[in-house]
């Protein structure tokens, strides 16, 4: 399992910089730090299920990939309030400035990790072999 982990946390590393470049991008365009969160999020959870399924945990072929995706996206939906929660937090704490969305995304990011690992691996890759 720790092998599994380390494989999820790497794939987490890739996700928060998906994250956190897709958040400074919408918020160029004009979206406000929350609303280019959630935007940024589901970028992230798009990535990191490829990541996941790939190499983090084998993929189960007896069911529909759109199956899977929803699947995964509801999983990391729990760690995301976490996340997101986090993230509000953090943003309101830390000073305002231009680093400040980036530590708030990191902030939220080991907030959701656990519950994320939990609900991918125990439900959504349950019966993975790696």
């Amino acid at each position: 399992m720790s092998r599994q982990f380390l494989r999820f946390v790497i794939a987490g590393v890739i996700g928060f910089v998906v994250d956190a470049g897709a958040l400074y991008l919408a918020m160029k365009a004009g979206a406000g730090p929350y609303v280019g969160r959630v935007i940024s999020f589901l970028l992230a959870v798009f990535a990191t299920w490829q990541i996941n399924r790939r190499y983090t945990f084998d993929r189960q072929t007896d069911r529909s990939i759109w199956r899977e995706w929803h699947e995964y996206l509801l999983a990391m939906a729990f760690g995301g309030v976490c996340n997101y929660a986090a993230y509000v937090v953090a943003i309101h704490m830390l000073p305002d400035a231009s680093w400040t969305p980036l530590a708030a995304v990191a902030v939220g990011s080991i907030a959701g990790m656990g519950v994320n690992f939990l609900s991918a691996k125990l439900w959504v890759f349950r019966g993975a072999r790696r």
